[in-house]
Order: structure tokens, then sequence, then C-alpha cells
């Protein structure tokens, strides 16, 4: 049995203390600030690059912004045969005189293995006699990026793909007229595609 003395009262809850109001506020500006510092990709769009976009006969369709192609090592793992994966993706070598397009003597375009971008175009394959197909330009400057590669205690210029960052080889300055270049690509990082 309860025995009650005086009247029932409503028990109302409890007004909030300060340090728990502090609390609150102090949980809602961490997470905006996570929010805030979430990485550009996640809130912002994919990165646009400028490429020259070619038609199956070689012919310039003209400059075009497209999505530059980031994927995850594993993804990257799962689209490439393990060659191609450490050419394009570790900047590695193929051995000399290994490549399967080193004879590939058709009329065509040779695009990255990894995105599809055309980089070279067969009128300009040669014989450098060095053991990996050889070019005396790309299809487009805009396609293929230039950059400086100091590894093994030399000074070297790297190309890779704009689109995909995908190591292709390396440029030399003892190629044929008209350039004078000799770019010394890697079978592993491209695919030859017939001229239609």
């Amino acid at each position: 049995m309860i025995l009650m003395q005086g009247p029932a009262k409503a028990i109302a809850a409890p007004s909030p203390s300060r340090r728990g109001f502090l609390l609150s506020a102090s949980a809602v500006a961490l997470g905006a600030a996570a929010l805030a510092a979430r990485p550009a990709h996640a809130v912002t769009s994919a990165k646009m690059v400028t490429i020259e976009n070619f038609n199956a006969a070689g012919k310039s369709l003209g400059k075009v912004s497209v999505a530059k192609v980031v994927k995850s090592e594993a993804d990257w793992k799962k689209q490439l045969a393990p060659e191609s994966f450490e050419v394009t993706r570790h900047a590695a070598t193929e051995a000399s005189f290994s490549g399967s397009l080193l004879n590939e003597h058709g009329s065509g375009l040779f695009r990255c293995i990894c995105c599809d971008t055309a980089l070279y175009d067969s009128k300009t394959k040669f014989e450098s006699g060095t053991g990996w197909p050889s070019f005396w330009q790309p299809i487009s400057k805009l396609n293929a990026v230039e950059i400086t590669d100091t590894s093994f205690f030399m000074t070297r210029t790297a190309v890779s793909c704009t689109r995909c960052d995908a190591h292709l080889g390396h440029v030399f300055d003892d190629g044929p007229k008209p350039t004078g270049l000799r770019y010394c690509m890697n079978s592993a990082a491209l695919k030859f595609v017939p001229r239609a």
C-alpha cells in the first residue's frame, strides 16, 4: 500500500544545465566541422581535364572537357592484366623486345589501356631498335603529359596519360625528323585499334 502525503504533483523534466547545453552545442559544431573537412572530391564534382578526342579513323573531333579517371588500386587491378597494372600504375618498364605492340605495323591508333584516350597514331611509329614501340610525336600534346623523372639516379622525361595518369614510358631527344623525339612506350600501357 502506497500512502501519499498531500496532493499529487506533476514532475517536470529538469531544465538543461549550462554544461549540458555547451556539450550539445559543441557536438553540433564538431559535426559541422567534420562535414566541412571532408575531401574535396566528396563534396564537389570530379576534376575535369581537357583532351583532344579522335574518331576511329584518327580524325580530330576537337577538344573536350572530360572527368579525370580516378580509381582505387583494387579497381585498377581488376581491370588490368598484371603487367599493365605494374607499368601504368607503378611506372614499371616491360622487358625490351617483349611487348606485344613492338612489331605492330597496321594502320590505326594506339590508345590508353586504362581509359581509351587516343595517344599515338601509327603514322608516327618508327623502328628505333630499342625494343619498345617508338613514336616521333603523340597524336595530341593535350593527351600526353610530360614530367621530369629522377628515378634510378638519372634524369628523364616520363610520359603519362592526361586523363588517367597512366605511366606510358619516356621521351628522348634521339628520334627521327621532323621532331627529333623518340617517345619510347610500353606495349603494356597501350592497346592498338585498327583504323576504321
